[in-house]
C-alpha cells in the first residue's frame, strides 16, 4: 500500500448531470482520482490497473466559489463558430487537499515512480478534475494527518459518485453512494476502499 497526500489549489469536479450550471462535487470521485494517478505515472490504457483499490480522504475544507466562463458545446463543426461556445455558470473548489490510500498492482508502481522518477515518461501538466486544474503537489506520507473525512460507500449516502467512466458514452460508467465522514483512530475503515473495475 502507499499513501499520497495531493493538494490542488483550484478544482471543479463538475458532476455528471450539470449542464447550464456546471456544479461540482465536493469531493473528485474515485474514477478522476484515479485518472490523475494514470496520468503521474504516464500511463495511457485505464484496464491496466483493473482491481486495485483506493480509498480517499478529503483533509482541508474547500471554500465553494461561483464564476461565469465561456463554456464549449460543438454544435457545429467549425470548432471557431461563435454558437459553440457560451458564457455559463461553474462552481470551482479552493484548496482542495486530499489523501490517498492505494492498494494493488498501481501501488507497486507508484512506489516505483517515486523512488526512480527518471524512469517515468509522462507529458503535460498534472491536473485533477479539468485539464486547467494543475495538482501543486504529490508526495508519500507515512500517516494520514487526523481529522480528514473519509469517502465512506453507504448505500444512503448523498453522494452518488462515479469510479468507472465511460469516456465514450455513459451506458458503461459506473456508480457508488458514498458519505463523506470523520472518523477516530487510524485503522482505514473496510467501506472506505473501492475497487477500480469496469464491471
Amino acid at each position: 500500500m502507499i499513501q499520497l497526500q495531493v493538494e490542488v489549489p483550484i478544482a471543479c469536479f463538475r458532476q455528471s448531470w450539470a449542464r447550464e450550471f456546471a456544479e461540482t462535487y465536493p469531493v473528485p470521485p474515485p474514477a478522476t482520482v484515479y485518472g490523475m494517478l494514470l496520468s503521474l505515472l504516464g500511463e495511457w490504457d485505464r484496464h491496466r490497473y483493473c482491481g486495485s483499490q483506493l480509498a480517499i480522504a478529503l483533509l482541508s475544507q474547500p471554500q465553494l466559489s461561483t464564476v461565469i466562463r465561456t463554456l464549449r458545446r460543438f454544435k457545429t463543426k467549425d470548432i471557431q463558430h461563435p454558437n459553440n461556445a457560451r458564457p455559463d455558470y461553474q462552481q470551482l473548489l479552493t484548496d482542495v487537499q486530499i489523501a490517498v490510500l492505494v492498494n494493488g498492482s498501481l501501488a507497486h508502481d507508484l512506489e516505483r515512480a517515486f523512488e526512480n522518477p527518471e524512469l517515468i515518461d509522462r507529458s503535460g501538466g498534472l491536473s485533477l478534475g479539468e485539464s486547467r486544474d494543475l495538482v501543486n503537489s504529490v508526495r508519500p506520507i507515512q500517516k494520514v494527518p487526523s481529522g480528514g473525512r473519509w469517502l465512506i460507500q453507504d448505500e444512503d449516502g448523498i453522494l452518488t459518485l462515479p469510479y468507472w467512466v465511460d469516456h465514450v458514452g455513459s451506458r458503461d460508467t459506473r456508480w457508488r453512494r458514498y458519505s463523506l465522514r470523520t472518523l477516530e483512530g487510524d485503522n482505514v475503515p473496510e467501506l472506505a476502499w473501492t475497487e477500480i473495475c469496469p464491471n
